[in-house]
């Protein structure tokens, strides 16, 4: 995981070819926001505490020729004189920052990195498949190294006149999360991007009339600056657009035209396809086998998927075992592979060498923890992965103590995996809060969803941020099936890696309005709407959700939005996958009930979705705080209300 930022000041711009928001004839209705290199740098270090790194490449016409170096000083602003000196002719920079929270690799390695013909590289993300990778070796490094032998003409993925592999193409053959921002030193291009899914966070700043600079970071900065105006305390008025946005997905460059070389260096933003078949088909999300039959309906026992029925059981290197199975088995081999991929697949940087693993007090992965189904498949499945010596912390956040229900199922869900897994050493990590005590955290939250602004979004992330940072309390016999009568100790989780259970409910109909659209419109509008979610999941969760798990120094990682298992239950029919028909706790989310039953999980199987802002009782307390009472929010439709800045 890490904290990467862009700035880019003294190009002038052209956005028509992209669906840009902020291209504006006038920036007024966009928010005024003022942050330095030091407020940068602070919200990055908080997401990436290992090392911080900064490179500033500058770029000047000279004789119908882009000159560009990389300054060997580093300053805390934009500007210094050596850029008033030069406005005399076109003259660019780009500064690129770069916090990092080492995860893999044996060695430390701090970006911005750069090679030896001056292409800088900033990488948020991991390679699981897809570029070549030893357990061993460091992502950023690796990817810098393929990107250096990619086409350079400015052509950008013209077959016939490149040498080379476009680099779309080779971003596009990255299995794994991603967000990344590269200097192709040779083409004068600037490439930057994200992940098909958005599974990582990436803001931008489009330039406009009032800021010209293009600005990408992965979070964005509590200001210090201070800015004109009657605002004493320096807050941002309220307005029609955020000064940030998401970044959809996709891969996006700039090329420097020198044809076009006047006042300013003139460049173009370019965006590209994805050049992956198997990736274009998951965005695409189109379903085969979507309505079913009444005797496919009515069968009492999980159908044999009719089509191919292999089994991806091994990546590494590039086998398929092929089986005849189950669409539950299916699914279940393929999150196995995703969460050997997440917590077990490379060197857990600095782990191996952390004292008293065999007590099992060493905890390298820890799980967001409701006892629902989505979050005990994962801690069972991630017992089996990850080697006995290790320990697992169960991360639980109440805003009613011990009476919320996420709270009780998740007691209820230790001594189910205790039952199936005695040796492990699980801890149940209880996060207890008050809203009401929780003033200053609420306004660094809200900084962090932003440009998401909504209740929801606040409730959501405020619970997300506490339980990510992992401090709470454990009894001292977690190990043993009751509570009663034992003591609790403070403990704070020491795992950098956070398997979240997000894209669950996208994909397995596990939302409440999923039965709705299904009782009013049928199999055709449930397949729909789930499209919808898990085309929009980018802009709505996970951006948001990344900026709040990753400011605590943790990675979320998804295994749910693996590429493959995606691929498997889009492959699987849509009555396996979930019958709402059937009562909820059974219904919906079925194949993930299946999959539970499957690992010895029973009692959470039957549980009824609860989305963490109720279960955890912050959206009960949030409504009387800010509406007075739950009814009164109801009839406000709190939930979607954007927060009065």
């Amino acid at each position: 995981m890490c904290g990467v930022a862009l700035i880019v000041d003294g190009l002038s711009i052209d956005l028509s070819s992209i669906n840009c928001t902020q291209q504006l004839p006038s920036a007024t209705n966009v928010e005024s926001f003022s942050f330095t290199i030091d407020d940068l740098k602070a919200s990055l270090l908080r997401r990436g505490p290992d090392s911080l790194g900064t490179k500033r490449v500058i770029l000047e016409l000279k004789d119908e020729e882009i000159l560009s170096y990389v300054a060997k000083d580093e300053c805390n602003h934009c500007g210094n004189e050596e850029t008033e000196m030069r406005m005399h002719q076109p003259f660019a920079e780009m500064h690129f920052l770069g916090a990092v929270l080492q995860l893999r690799g044996t060695k430390p390695v701090t970006q911005p990195l750069v090679d030896s013909t001056g292409n800088v590289l900033i990488y948020n993300g991991e390679i699981y498949a897809g570029i070549h990778m030893v357990c061993d070796s460091n992502d950023t490094e690796v990817l810098l190294q393929s990107l250096g032998n990619c086409c350079s003409c400015q052509s950008h993925g013209n077959l016939s006149s490149c040498s080379g592999k476009p680099v779309p193409e080779l971003l596009s053959s990255i299995k794994g999360p991603w967000a990344a921002i590269y200097w192709q030193d040779a083409s004068k291009t600037l490439w930057f991007g994200r992940d098909a899914f958005g599974r990582r966070s990436l803001l931008v700043h489009w330039p406009t009339l009032e800021d010209s600079r293009l600005v990408l970071s992965s979070v964005r900065p509590t200001s210090t600056a201070k800015r004109p105006g009657p605002d004493p305390e320096g807050e941002e008025k309220a307005s029609n657009r955020s000064y940030w946005e998401e970044l959809p997905c996709g891969v996006y460059s700039i090329a420097i035209d020198v044809s076009r070389a006047g006042a300013y260096l003139d460049a173009k933003v370019g965006e590209h396809e994805w050049i992956n078949s198997m990736l274009k088909e998951l965005i695409e999300w189109e379903r085969k086998m979507i309505e079913p039959k009444h005797a496919e309906l009515n069968a009492s026992n999980p159908l044999l998927y009719p089509g191919n029925s292999d089994v991806v059981l091994a990546f590494d290197n590039g086998t398929l075992h092929s089986s005849t199975t189950s669409s539950a088995d299916r699914v279940l081999a393929a999150l196995k592979v995703s969460v050997k991929r997440r917590s077990t697949q490379n060197t857990i940087f600095k782990h191996a060498a952390t004292c008293d693993i065999g007590q099992g007090n060493s905890v390298p992965v820890a799980v967001l923890f409701s006892g629902g189904v989505d979050s005990m498949i994962l801690a069972a499945i991630l017992h089996e992965c990850l080697d006995a010596r290790y320990g697992i912390d169960l991360l639980n956040v109440s805003f009613e103590g011990e009476a919320a229900p996420d709270r009780i199922t998740a007691r209820a869900g230790l001594k189910e995996l205790i039952k199936i897994a005695p040796l492990r050493r699980w801890r149940l990590v209880e996060i207890d809060a008050e809203l009401s005590n929780l003033t200053l955290e609420m306004k660094h939250v809200m900084s962090l969803i932003n440009p998401a602004n909504t209740y929801m979004d606040l409730n959501i992330g405020i619970a997300l941020w506490l339980a990510a940072g992992g401090d709470g309390w454990v009894h001292e016999a977690d190990n043993y099936t009751q509570h009663e009568g034992c003591q609790r100790f403070n403990y704070k989780s020491e795992a950098r890696i956070l398997l979240v259970g997000s894209g669950a409910d996208e994909q397995c109909a596990g939302y409440g309005r999923h039965r709705t659209k299904f009782r009013n419109s049928g199999w055709l509008g449930l397949d729909e709407e789930m499209k919808l979610d898990m085309q929009r999941i980018w802009k709505r969760n996970l951006g948001r959700d990344d900026r709040c798990i990753a400011d605590n120094g943790k990675e979320a990682r998804f295994p749910f939005l693996d590429e493959d298992v995606i691929k498997i239950l889009l492959d699987i029919p849509l009555w396996e996958i979930a019958n709402l028909n059937q009562p909820s706790g059974s219904g919906d989310k079925k194949i993930l009930r299946e999959v539970a039953r499957l690992l010895g999980i029973h009692e959470a199987a039957i549980l009824p979705k609860r989305a963490i802002q109720f279960g955890s009782r912050i959206a009960q307390e949030s409504n009387r705080m800010n509406f007075g009472s739950n009814r009164a929010a109801n009839q406000a439709s709190a939930g979607s209300v954007v927060i009065n800045k």
